[in-house]
């Protein structure tokens, strides 16, 4: 299981402020515990402007970077962002993301094709979230049909299946876990990712949530999450699922974190 640490987000009030005032020791501080925490990626979203997004981008980039030394995740819809993101990448970075609407496949895979780049693709396209598994596996499809036309191996993509709040859709797990078993089936040398924490939005007890919704969906085949790496339940929720689920030869990786205090109340 690996993660995408979540947390520069330009969309977070700390965060938003820390790019406006070009505070990079806050910024850095938090790239250096996600990466000590364990995470693969760093999701790198400067939620700002159009006009000025490219330029807090690669400023993102450039400020990220001097602090780890893991590759990051590029998030924005905003092609010219994307573009100025991937140049300022030392490691090549992830795009966040695709999706089946025409103007992302037209403008972002391109961009993600001609730089080697792995890509989160969407289970959307431009009308709205579909409500079941059937049309959500439809634009995988499409988008899948896309990515291989374009010369991007099926081991490069990571599709999110879409995780809609429990709050709002009741059903939306089990409409997860479909699309999900229904990919894999068809396409089994794609990984999947999921935006963790939508889960329980808008719901008191929210790690409750997130900790079961990550073991249901880390049995269907889920082995990637946009989550936060501080979080020490979900962190050992993740070795706990790993170590039943026989992914932990020897138990060593929980055995480990159990020494190195990751079970402890502190």
């Amino acid at each position: 299981m690996k993660i995408i640490g979540e947390k520069i987000n330009g969309t977070r009030q700390r965060v938003k402020s820390a790019i406006s005032a070009r505070n990079a020791v806050f910024l850095q501080d938090l790239a250096r515990k996600q990466a000590e925490a364990g995470a693969s990626w760093l999701d790198i979203n400067a939620g700002t402007l159009p006009e000025r997004e490219p330029e807090d981008m690669v400023w993102l980039v450039e400020t990220v970077q001097e602090a780890v030394d893991i590759p990051l995740c590029l998030d924005s819809t905003n092609p010219a962002a994307l573009e100025a993101g991937i140049r300022a990448a030392k490691l090549t970075p992830m795009i966040n993301s695709i999706s089946g609407e025409a103007s992302r496949l037209e403008e972002i895979l391109p961009l993600a094709a001609g730089a080697g780049c792995p890509v989160i693709a969407l289970a959307m396209d431009h009308i709205q979230i579909p409500e079941t598994c059937g049309e959500r596996f439809a634009i995988v499809q499409k988008v899948v049909s896309a990515t291989r036309s374009s010369g991007i191996p099926d081991q490069q993509i990571y599709i999110d299946p879409l995780v809609m709040a429990l709050s709002t859709n009741i059903e939306s797990v089990n409409v997860f876990i479909e699309t999900l078993k229904a990919v894999r089936a068809e396409y089994p040398d794609i990984h999947f990712t999921a935006g963790l924490s939508n889960i329980s939005f808008g719901l008191p007890a929210r790690s409750y949530i997130n900790r079961t919704f990550l073991t249901l969906a880390m049995v269907a085949g889920l082995d990637t999450a946009i989550m936060d790496p501080l979080d020490r339940e979900l962190q050992a929720a993740i070795l706990t699922t790993q170590l039943v689920l026989g992914r932990d030869d020897y138990c060593l990786n929980f055995t480990q974190a159990y020494r190195d205090g990751v079970f402890s109340d502190r």
